[in-house]
């Protein structure tokens, strides 16, 4: 199996301020990927334009195709205005240390919603356009935890972390100082005590799919990944009660991912396993194919990392087996 062969996909539409929400265009779009499965949305997506790509009945393009065409690259032409991020900068000085990260997240929010109506994530000029900008776009520990995982949800859905090739420099310097920049954010968010009391079970998932992400990207060694994770992990276990089905399936496909990439096989992480595989048996009814399909592959590659003795593995396989096989006509190729 490719390695990447069992990917998962989330979906985070925008509603109200800075809401995020996983999203799947932008891991399925590059390597061949399933994107079938969704993780809860709090509302859909905008989908103006969307079927548009895939309908071309003549040798000439429908009109709508080149009016949306010409409004997505204006769209992109507005994101990457010199304006919007000396307006971030300067938002980030006014406020100091007050300031909760809001404007760059609804920023990162504004990428990913051009790139959904695209279809597609950012392509090579694009991104490196973008990049040029991005060297001014900081995270700070005083970031909330809701633009915490906005920015970084929302850019690895928009494909800023894709390591296009030929490999620009200058690209690959701005993508490890945000990503270090974020984690470090996220590290200190996650370690505050008493514990943030905004911190929850949705934006762990995302999080944790975001850093898994990065492993496929290849940023894996960027500073600060490992403990970024490992700070998160201990939420995980903290907020178990709260994670529906397919988050299960994303975070378990998410702590393969790492693990299976080096990620330290903490006391911490086992509990967060050992946690998800008993939910996995409580909800076993709720799973849906896609989300069977990533929680088998998740287990295979923990058996590969020697994680097949924790408690409830065993288990967890063999109440998916049975569901698989009552599903197994809907299961895609």
């Amino acid at each position: 199996m490719h390695r990447t062969s069992a990917d998962i996909s989330g979906q985070y539409a925008k509603s109200g301020s800075d809401d995020n929400h996983p999203d799947n265009h932008a891991a399925s779009a590059r390597r061949g990927r399933y994107s079938e499965c969704t993780v809860r949305q709090w509302d859909h997506p905008p989908r103006q334009g969307r079927n548009a790509f895939y309908h071309s009945p003549g040798t000439r393009p429908p009109q709508n195709l080149l009016r949306r065409s010409v409004n997505l690259a204006q769209d992109f032409n507005s994101l990457i205005k010199k304006e919007t991020i000396n307006t971030l900068v300067n938002k980030s000085n006014r406020f100091g240390p007050e300031y909760d990260g809001r404007y760059h997240g609804h920023y990162a929010s504004s990428i990913k919603k051009y790139t959904l109506a695209a279809n597609r994530p950012l392509n090579r000029i694009e991104q490196s356009q973008l990049m040029r900008l991005l060297q001014n776009f900081t995270a700070t520990r005083s970031w909330n935890w809701r633009s915490l995982t906005t920015t970084f949800h929302s850019f690895t859905s928009a494909g800023v972390f894709i390591p296009h090739k030929p490999v620009d420099q200058r690209v690959k310097l701005t993508q490890a100082a945000l990503l270090s920049a974020l984690f470090d954010a996220i590290t200190f968010k996650c370690n505050q005590k008493p514990q943030a009391w905004d911190i929850d079970a949705r934006g762990i998932v995302n999080l944790l799919w975001a850093m898994a992400k990065q492993v496929d990207n290849g940023h894996e060694r960027t500073p600060g990944l490992k403990e970024a994770v490992a700070a998160l992990l201990p939420h995980v276990n903290g907020q178990k009660a709260d994670f529906k089905p397919q988050e299960i399936a994303n975070l378990l496909w998410a702590m393969a991912k790492l693990v299976n990439n080096g990620q330290e096989q903490t006391p911490e992480l086992k509990e967060a396993v050992v946690a998800l595989l008993l939910l996995v048996n409580a909800q076993k009814a709720n799973f849906r194919p896609q989300g069977i399909a990533n929680l088998l592959w998740a287990m295979a590659k923990l058996v590969d990392s020697g994680q097949n003795w924790i408690p409830g593995f065993k288990e967890a396989v063999a109440v998916l087996l049975p569901q698989m096989n009552a599903q197994k006509n809907n299961f895609k190729p």
